[in-house]
């Protein structure tokens, strides 16, 4: 394939050493001949804490993997409390106008905002590409003002009003708009009917395409059927799902399976004050935070993956990436999710699927899976892993997203 030239300016309050797959889009623009700068903010998520090697002060200009990093100053999440959520929502706009010259002399040929929450983030964004005349695409990752209120529980009229009067004006202020699926576009299309749009979905790393085995991991796991869970443990995640499970399995003198969740995150000690409330803590095995190269491994050593979302308008209408890289692993997955990523299990016959917030249908698809045959399960997960490779490639949707970006 040809390479691709251009230089693109990408604005993300989220980068590098936190888990975020804008790094790795990144480093695949580096790879098709396009250069990438990265503004961004200072690591501190999901914890809260600020990364090893880093606070307020710096360092504030780094380069990764080719990419030249540009950090601007925000006041970190420290506590997770609601806060300082938005103490960190509206830090990080804020700070980064002010090193906006510090990339004075540097020319763009396009600018991508890949905004995940808040929705502010898109003012630095915003601001660069009209100063400098450069088309900007948002990559909208989070839905707002939908995504906040999976967050913070804003129930406020007149404050809804704002939120979804502020979202939708930056919105229309890029020239692109990049959604997860149909249903978010259509979303999309209602919020700034004027702007071009492109459905490209999440990808994830083919890393997690490969099978791991690790002996030490697995001794450590130790026997039973497994439910691994690895990711952000969040309100949006609802995984007092498997408390519920956890609590039902208990009464019923079923000790043969067991919760793995590698992970953390702002309701990680909610979650563990509930599963000791219940009892139930002989069920579960917390792993913490793990570099995403760690995870094949814990794939590799899990009888099922687990992922679940919370009712919501927003989180029904795209497929995560925790589910795609589900079914990278070739695993079956237990889901409990309504929208579009359930139609995506279902249609891949990947693994069992129920409504968001279903412990009772959940909890009879965890028994359901763990009776099955060994090899029933791993046909499941072969018919993910098939999907995956025809419909969610990086290739592919990189492709997708580098001509969608730099095509005038």
């Amino acid at each position: 394939m040809e390479r691709r030239t251009g230089r693109i300016l990408v604005v993300s309050q989220h980068y590098w050493p936190e888990n975020f797959r804008i790094t790795d889009i990144c480093k695949g623009f580096l790879e098709d001949g396009i250069t990438a700068d990265v503004l961004c903010g200072l690591p501190n998520y999901p914890q809260g804490e600020w990364f090893d090697g880093y606070s307020y002060r710096g360092p504030r200009r780094e380069v990764h993997e080719g990419v030249d990093i540009f950090r601007s100053g925000e006041i970190a999440r420290r506590g997770n409390t609601s806060l300082r959520i938005f103490l960190n929502y509206v830090s990080f706009p804020l700070f980064a106008l002010f090193h906006l010259p510090r990339l004075h002399g540097r020319e763009y040929d396009a600018v991508l905002c890949y905004n995940t929450s808040p929705v502010l983030m898109m003012i630095p964004a915003i601001v660069y590409a009209k100063l400098h005349r450069v088309p900007l695409t948002t990559y909208v990752l989070d839905l707002w003002p939908e995504n906040l209120y999976s967050v913070l529980p804003v129930k406020n009229r007149a404050l809804r009003a704002v939120a979804q009067g502020v979202s939708h004006w930056l919105y229309r202020r890029s020239d692109k708009l990049i959604a997860l699926s149909d249903a978010m576009a259509e979303k999309l299309r209602a919020a700034a009917p004027k702007r071009e749009i492109a459905v490209i979905p999440q990808y994830c790393e083919e890393l997690y395409l490969q099978d791991a085995p690790d002996a030490e991991l697995d001794a450590r796991l130790g026997g039973g059927f497994r439910v691994l869970f690895a990711g952000n443990i969040s309100p949006a995640q609802d995984l007092g799902l498997l408390v519920e499970c956890a609590k039902r399995l208990s009464a019923e003198g079923r000790h043969g399976i067991r919760f793995v969740v590698v992970g953390d995150g702002m309701s990680r000690a909610a979650l563990e004050a509930e599963i000791d409330a219940a009892g139930v803590r002989g069920y579960f095995q917390f792993e913490g935070m793990h570099p995403v190269t760690d995870i094949p491994a814990y794939h590799t050593a899990a009888d099922a993956l687990f992922a679940a979302l919370a009712k919501s308008d927003d989180l029904g209408l795209t497929v995560p990436a925790k589910i795609t890289s589900y079914m990278a692993a070739g695993k079956p997955c237990l889901v409990a999710v309504d929208g579009e990523a359930a139609r995506v299990v279902e249609r891949a016959e990947c693994g069992l699927a129920c409504g968001a917030g279903d412990a009772d249908a959940l909890y009879q698809n965890l028994l359901r899976l763990a009776a099955m045959a060994p090899d029933e399960r791993r046909a499941m997960g072969a018919r993910g892993r098939a999907y995956f490779c025809e419909h969610f490639r990086r290739s592919k949707l990189l492709d997708k997203l580098e001509d969608f970006i730099l095509t005038q």
